[in-house]
């Protein structure tokens, strides 16, 4: 016997994803927006930090929302030229919750 997904699997997954989502919107309201996605596959709900901002807003907003989500398996990675890219995730209601933020590393900080 084999087991599929199906269409309705899918979409149960993203509905449940996407009313996470609208819980962790409700819960953390003072905190910064960011960019969020809900996967097509899995109850996963990506949320991106904006990497286009100096590194220090970067890391103060994954900090706070990392933080604010309890997301305790985090790390940052060295992915070169001065670039970071920092990850956490954990699972919160049968959701997988990751977060993300490229930080592109200021002449200043490289020279430290």
């Amino acid at each position: 016997m084999t087991w599929q997904i199906t269409q309705a699997d899918r979409a149960r997954w993203q509905r449940q994803a996407a009313a996470e989502l609208a819980a962790i919107l409700d819960e953390c309201r003072d905190l910064p927006l960011i960019a969020w996605t809900v996967g097509p596959a899995g109850s996963v709900l990506v949320g991106q930090v904006n990497g286009l901002s100096p590194a220090a807003r970067v890391r103060e907003v994954f900090g706070a929302w990392r933080l604010a989500l309890a997301l305790e398996e985090h790390h940052e990675d060295k992915t070169g030229a001065g670039t970071r890219w920092l990850h956490a995730a954990a699972r919160r209601h049968q959701v997988r919750v990751r977060l993300t933020a490229t930080v592109f590393d200021s002449d200043e900080e490289n020279s430290r």
